[in-house]
């Protein structure tokens, strides 16, 4: 560790996900598998490098008002807000929102119709749209909370 580099950081993300059962969840997890290194000549950072796979970008942006009625997300995705604020509900009734900076891992795939809902819903929050970036990544949903570290 350089003198600069302060601790280790952890930095929260939520975690959308489905349980044995096919109901989604949130749960809030932390990335923690930081390593202080430099790239080429720049000066030691934190990086934390996730397991390699194929991915999609995709930049959305919700109009004000926009609700996305129960849908289940497309693939394994991390979904970063870039401006405005959005909100995601899961099965189970929790209900989160997020704005610029913030950050969530959408993993709902494969969940079992209960009392009308299927994976989670999402909307604008506030009269600006919500524009998000979302990595699709090409493996299988895990079925467990927090498994990035």
């Amino acid at each position: 560790m350089t003198e600069n580099s302060g601790p280790r950081p952890e930095v929260p993300y939520w975690h959308l996900w489905r349980d044995d059962a096919g109901i989604s969840h949130q749960a809030k997890c932390t990335l923690t598998a930081f390593d202080l290194k430099g790239v080429g000549d720049a000066a030691p950072q934190w990086n934390n490098k996730q397991d390699p796979s194929e991915a999609t970008v995709v930049y959305t942006v919700q109009p004000v008002g926009w609700i996305g009625e129960w849908h289940e997300n497309p693939a394994p995705q991390w979904i970063v807000v870039l401006s405005g604020r959005w909100w995601i509900e899961s099965m189970d009734g929790t209900r989160i929102e997020q704005g610029p900076g913030e950050f969530s891992f959408g993993e709902d795939l494969g969940c079992i119709p209960t009392d009308g809902r299927k994976g989670h819903r999402s909307g604008t929050v506030g009269d600006a749209p919500a524009v998000l970036m979302t990595v699709q990544l090409r493996v299988p949903p895990v079925g467990r909370p927090c498994h990035c570290k």
